[in-house]
């Protein structure tokens, strides 16, 4: 591991039809990081790890309060989460996730004179009808759940994709958009997923005048213009690359399509795209319109550009990291630091029916921070 000294595996036994089962998250502490045991593991979320009491988004204060509801059993937000809220990395101009953002701003500018306006200082707390019903998520979908989503209370989410302020923004009058900020669902961690990501979302919307004078119908004529604009956007980034489009279904675009590129010899999904459902337009007064949209993870990104190994980096203040990036510098390789080779200890206590994985690893993760993460290994005695 290039982060981390220490190594413990915490095993959870399940007693199910007179057999076991084995869940082992592996705990890569450093040499400071706090050790387990059987208080720390029953201490109460508001006691785990100390957070600030309030933070800012767009000029709005927000309190712990409003995030971190103790008192309330629907509310699934635990402090490390709340700890996340208001750091925006993706605005610090020499921060790897700010440096991708900005090299995307370029190219948008550059190829399209500022036609896009920028949004990346929106609230991450929305509405369940923002988060799902605006775009078409399924009632029944698995995203909905407490085991996939933040909730704060049955009405309200930390939103699950920047893809939330889309309807919004089109009942203001926008038409040309570019949705940047942090993102939050409830996932396993380790070197590739963290419950608090980044996401840009970008919007277009045409008028009629627009496709009727190619002689195309809207839909082939916003898929055509998309495929070019993020065609571009690739070559901007990587170079000039090999890509395919693969054919791919999302809830909120039809036809739709992931944009791959050959990469260091294997093809790398980049992002996820395609024209906008007629109801999502229909629903925010554009019913004679057509649309694309696309969405990227900026993390994705920039573990490829900048060769960066551990999603947890990005939230590293250590200096070895962040003196490594500099603003406007795309695609500096990150030099790993750390020196000291793992260790294994082994941890094990019984559990019982009503035990969830997410629940146990968000308990785990306010006493051991972010580096716990599961092992991917189970056992059946």
């Amino acid at each position: 591991m290039m982060i981390s000294s220490v190594h413990a595996t915490l095993s959870l036994f399940r007693q199910s039809n007179n057999s076991l089962r084995s869940l082992k998250f592996c705990l890569p502490f450093s040499s400071s990081a706090a050790s387990l045991s059987a208080n720390n593991l029953s201490r109460k979320k508001s006691r785990q790890q100390p957070v600030l009491s309030a933070l800012e988004y767009g000029g709005v204060k927000i309190t712990r309060q409003d995030v971190v509801k103790d008192d309330d059993p629907t509310n699934n937000v635990p402090d490390n989460i709340f700890s996340k809220l208001g750091m925006q990395l993706h605005r610090r101009d020499q921060h790897p996730l700010g440096i991708i953002k900005n090299a995307i701003y370029d190219y948008f500018d550059t190829n399209y004179s500022n036609k896009f306006n920028k949004f990346d200082d929106l609230s991450p707390i929305v509405s369940l009808k923002q988060n799902f019903d605006d775009v078409l998520v399924p009632e029944d979908h698995v995203s909905r759940s407490y085991n996939d989503t933040y909730y704060i209370d049955p009405q309200t989410v930390l939103r699950c994709h920047t893809s939330a302020h889309q309807a919004e923004l089109l009942r203001d009058g926008q038409t040309h958009f570019l949705v940047t900020g942090d993102v939050y669902r409830r996932d396993s961690i380790d070197s590739t997923h963290y419950p608090v990501f980044h996401q840009m979302e970008g919007f277009r919307v045409f008028v009629p005048d627009e496709w009727e004078a190619s002689g195309m119908d809207g839909t082939s004529f916003a898929a055509e213009d998309l495929k070019k604009c993020l065609g571009g956007l690739a070559r901007h980034l990587f170079g000039d690359v090999e890509m395919r489009w693969v054919d791919t279904y999302f809830p909120f675009t039809n036809p739709s399509f992931e944009l791959e590129i050959y990469f260091k010899e294997k093809w790398l999904e980049v992002l996820g795209c395609g024209v906008t459902e007629q109801e999502i337009l229909k629903r925010n007064g554009k019913s004679n319109n057509v649309a694309w949209a696309f969405g990227l993870g900026l993390e994705r990104l920039a573990m490829v550009l900048f060769d960066i190994p551990d999603i947890r980096l990005f939230w590293s203040d250590d200096e070895r990291f962040t003196s490594q990036f500099s603003k406007g510098q795309l695609g500096i390789k990150f030099k790993p630091f750390s020196k000291y080779p793992p260790c294994y200890k082994d941890i094990s206590f019984w559990i019982n029916e009503s035990f969830t994985e997410n629940n146990l690893c968000e308990v785990v993760r306010g006493v051991a921070g972010d580096l716990a993460e599961e092992d991917g290994t189970t056992t059946s005695p």
